[in-house]
């Protein structure tokens, strides 16, 4: 008896790992899941996982999209934001999908696409991935040639920058060398828990301000 993937129940927090699915299986299964759905993949070599975030976990990932974009938009910087977008390259055997992730340099190559094709396309300069209920496959990351990495655990930001084919932590953002993102955005985060998400929005903005003024 086969199982319909409609018939698998996934509880926030939890994740559910298959082994053995080839390529194909692959892309019949992102069909059948479809783009509205609440669980995220990661795919590596054969190996499938889909991760069901908590409350929490998207909590985090939208308030620092925020802060994310309100640096970028006073630095004047184009950007597009592709939140959970899935990445994937049959050749590399690797797909994923970020919490949040940005294309900020590469912007004007992508601008406007409906589809992005990692076969032709660059992939994202920034991903943004939240670890309180899943942990951050670097694999997937490393091989698809996502230049900077945010990891964020609840209570610390850790920043990996592709070095060489590989990630290396790194105190400072490759986007955002003027911004000590590592202590301010965990800082802004934890603020806007006691004082809102608006008020600690025009707090931040006004900080990256004089920021890019006295750097």
């Amino acid at each position: 008896m086969q199982l319909a993937f409609e018939q698998i129940i996934i509880k926030p927090g939890q994740n559910l790992l298959l082994k053995d699915v080839n390529w194909s299986m692959f892309e019949k299964i992102l069909d059948n899941l479809g783009e509205k759905r609440a669980t995220r993949i990661s795919y590596s070599k054969g190996m499938l996982e889909f991760m069901s975030p908590l409350a929490i976990h998207e909590f985090g990932k939208k308030i620092i999209s925020n802060l994310v974009e309100i640096m970028l938009e006073e630095m004047d910087v184009d950007f597009w934001a592709l939140g959970s977008t899935t990445f994937k390259n049959e050749k590399m055997k690797q797909g994923v999908e970020a919490d949040e992730c940005f294309y900020i340099k590469n912007e004007a190559l992508v601008r406007g696409k409906d589809r992005i094709d990692l076969t032709i396309d660059p992939p994202p300069d920034l991903a943004i991935e939240i670890d309180i209920s899943s942990r951050t496959h670097f694999d997937n990351y490393e091989a698809l040639g996502v230049k900077e990495l945010w990891r964020y655990d609840g209570q610390q930001l850790e920043i990996s920058v592709l070095q060489e084919g590989h990630y290396s932590l790194s105190n400072t953002s490759v986007h955002f060398p003027k911004i000590p993102v590592v202590s301010m955005i965990p800082e802004y985060l934890q603020k806007s828990k006691a004082i809102g998400r608006n008020k600690t929005m025009r707090e931040f903005r006004t900080y990256v301000r004089q920021q890019l003024l006295t750097s």
